[in-house]
């Protein structure tokens, strides 16, 4: 397979939640690969400051200020790239996140249904406005969860609402093909703002942490890692793949770590 199986030329790639973390990272990897990117998040200024650094390296990059609980942003953001460079290919469903950790029948209900919102009815949302205005040939991956397929103490909440985005890649990815792929990657820990506030772990905390995580390969993982995994799920390398959920956890679902 040559290389230019994993190039984006030409598409134009619609981010949520890229203002830190995966997003960022993930929107860096795209850019690199040729896609325009368009870069959606709540903080502006983050945002504005992760497509300056795109472009600065010789990429495409706007951003929009976009809260994906909302319609109306939803909407205005998907016609962004319309107007910007008059297509989507490509969405990458990242926005999510729970900085609350508590069992569930203490769990207040607000914090219930923030979770489900950001983490599952937005993915739902985000899809159904993308798929409208994609082409044949659109692709879609979720940010899931390992916390989908084990029981995560205090985090209940989030762990039921990324399971049901792994349902929702394989119901999307049926009812979209053949026209849209829809897959889905599954992070292991990757310390970004939302999980290390969570875990309340510092920056000292991590040579410790990753130790008794006890992880396989012997490190957390890093926004670029997951960007990669990105990029083979939007490039014509993975034409033939769909309704996928895969583990990049660097071996923790199999040693049962988070």
């Amino acid at each position: 397979m040559s290389d230019n199986q994993f190039m984006l030329d030409g598409d134009v790639a619609v981010i949520t939640g890229a203002g830190t973390g995966i997003g960022e990272g993930t929107a860096h990897v795209l850019a690199r690969a040729g896609a325009r990117v368009v870069l959606a998040g709540r903080r502006e200024a983050q945002i504005e400051q992760v497509a300056a650094a795109i472009r600065e390296e010789g990429g495409q990059a706007i951003a929009v200020a976009t809260d994906v609980t909302k319609d109306e942003d939803i909407e205005n953001l998907m016609q962004a790239a319309i107007d910007k460079w008059g297509r989507l290919d490509i969405l990458i469903n990242n926005a999510g996140g729970s900085p609350i950790q508590a069992p569930l029948i203490d769990l207040p209900r607000e914090e219930w249904d923030a979770t489900v919102a950001l983490n599952l009815t937005a993915v739902w949302n985000c899809t159904r406005y993308a798929a409208r205005v994609m082409e044949d040939g659109g692709r879609i991956v979720n940010v899931s969860s390992i916390a989908a397929d084990r029981i995560v103490p205090t985090s209940g909440h989030y762990s039921a609402a990324k399971r049901g985005v792994n349902s929702l890649t394989e119901s999307f990815a049926y009812e979209l093909a053949p026209r849209i792929r829809v897959n889905a990657v599954l992070p292991g820990l990757v310390p970004t703002e939302v999980s290390m506030k969570a875990l309340q772990l510092t920056e000292e905390d991590l040579p410790a942490f990753a130790k008794e995580m006890k992880v396989p390969a012997e490190r957390l993982g890093t926004p670029e890692d997951l960007g990669n995994a990105m990029l083979y799920f939007v490039s014509p390398a993975s034409d033939w793949v769909t309704g996928e959920c895969i583990s990049i956890s660097g071996g923790a679902n199999l040693a049962g770590s988070i």
